[in-house]
């Protein structure tokens, strides 16, 4: 019998929510950690620079001025090897920062946060793009009030920071975030249109296709594995060109495959508050997919709806 063409939900209530492999969530662990330990770096020489340097009254040096009226002033300067020293470390601050967040984005990747959480998901998303902004704005705003340096030595050391500051937060967004959502929406896409969870994908390329006939990668040097496989080898999403695919692929083509199609692009632009994805509709279709995967799929989501 045909499915009906309902939306049916695919969040991680249903009990078919997308998982990572054992090997990609160590890796992600492994990443998320020494990022961590870059960013305690950055925020630590950040800590040197405001209290070691900046308001430390120890390292100044004495000067004198002969001010209008011909008197001798004397007073503190801001040495200029502590001024390089600051210049050093906003820039080596830089660095690890960016490297941190590159690691951190790459690990969100491989183990995406949940949006059911929206906070939570923004701050891990986007943890790339805020530690910079812990690190470098408290050492500015300490750079521009510091009354011992030189208009120079402000105009140069806060120049470098805010620029530094500025690149680090750009690179460290994560302009495109993944979710555990969209993840799961192409998998069950996947099992819904294939009956199984296995997809192919080649050595270049950034998503996972149907098959291996799959116009984008034929002839080529490709591999086979589940979703969460393709994801550990850096291909995250799967392909929405799946009305040629499956067609290429000598795949039965649901009635309905341009409305799957957008919705799973609803849940990747975040249009969608709870994520649904319609059942496939193989109303006088013939080749519709069928398997244990598939089957396991649908008592779990029917499961969900009764409950």
């Amino acid at each position: 019998m045909a499915a009906k063409n309902v939306r049916r939900k695919t969040t991680a209530s249903s009990g078919q929510s997308w998982k990572p492999t054992a090997e990609a969530n160590s890796r992600a662990t492994r990443l998320r950690l020494v990022a961590a330990a870059l960013w305690a770096l950055a925020i630590g020489l950040e800590l040197y620079g405001i209290f070691g340097l900046l308001l430390n009254d120890g390292i100044l040096e004495s000067s004198s001025s002969v001010e209008g009226d011909g008197t001798l002033k004397a007073g503190e300067t801001f040495p200029d090897w502590a001024f390089w020293v600051l210049i050093g470390l906003l820039v080596v601050m830089g660095i690890v920062t960016i490297i941190g967040s590159q690691l951190w984005k790459k690990a969100q990747a491989l183990d995406p946060p949940s949006e059911q959480n929206p906070v939570s998901f923004f701050l891990k998303s986007q943890l790339g793009a805020i530690i910079p902004l812990v690190a470098f704005v408290p050492i500015i705003v300490f750079i521009f009030l510091n009354k011992n340096m030189s208009k120079q030595q402000k105009g140069w050391a806060g120049g470098v920071g805010i620029v530094v500051g500025l690149i680090a937060v750009a690179l460290g967004i994560n302009y495109d975030p993944p979710s555990q959502e969209e993840y799961t929406a192409d998998q069950q896409a996947v099992i819904q249109l294939l009956g199984k969870d296995e997809v192919w994908w080649s050595t270049s390329g950034s998503v996972y296709h149907v098959c291996d006939d799959a116009p984008d990668i034929a002839g080529k040097d490709n591999t086979s594995g589940t979703t969460a496989e393709a994801v550990d080898a850096g291909r995250p999403r799967l392909t929405l060109e799946l009305t040629s695919e499956l067609k290429a692929c000598g795949l039965a083509v649901p009635n309905n495959i341009d409305e799957i199609v957008q919705a799973i692009r609803d849940v990747r632009d975040g249009k969608t508050s709870e994520q649904l994805l319609p059942s496939p509709d193989w109303t006088g279709v013939e080749g519709a997919p069928s398997g244990s995967a598939l089957d396991d799929l649908n008592d779990a989501i029917d499961q969900a709806e009764d409950e």
